[in-house]
């Protein structure tokens, strides 16, 4: 009786291990509006590479001189990494140009698909997006 005991308290753990990550996880629809594209230009303020998504946090100055902060979704760090990006592409005070898509919540969060550098460079920025291009 034991030994059955153990293993359902085991199968259980490695369930809810295993199913908790899963629902971290979500598709670009559930969040983000394909219909509602954005252009944002503004300065970096912090670069996040973590997974399963990295994070762009800049402050974007408003015609009337307002500061708006947001935070743009990017892909995962190896995913970025395979197609150009380094740790010295983003950093903070980097002026960039982001082209992605709205948070359907109204949040100053979007998806980002492409950033462009000072000098012109465009990264892909990992956008789940159905018109993205495959990694």
């Amino acid at each position: 009786m034991r030994f059955s005991l153990v293993k359902v308290v085991g199968l259980a753990f490695g369930i809810a291990f295993f199913a908790i990550p899963a629902t971290a996880h979500h598709a670009f629809s559930t969040e983000f509006d394909s219909t509602k594209p954005i252009r944002l230009v503004g300065k970096i303020t912090q670069m996040e590479w973590i997974n399963p998504h990295s994070w762009l946090h800049l402050d974007v100055v408003k015609e009337d001189g307002t500061v708006e902060s947001w935070m743009v979704e990017a892909g995962p760090a190896g995913v970025l990494v395979r197609r150009g990006w380094t740790k010295n592409s983003i950093v903070p005070g980097t002026e960039v140009i982001v082209e992605g898509y709205l948070a359907r919540d109204g949040s100053q969060r979007a998806n980002g698909r492409d950033v462009t550098l000072p000098d012109g460079q465009r990264l892909f920025a990992g956008s789940s997006a159905p018109d993205a291009p495959l990694e």
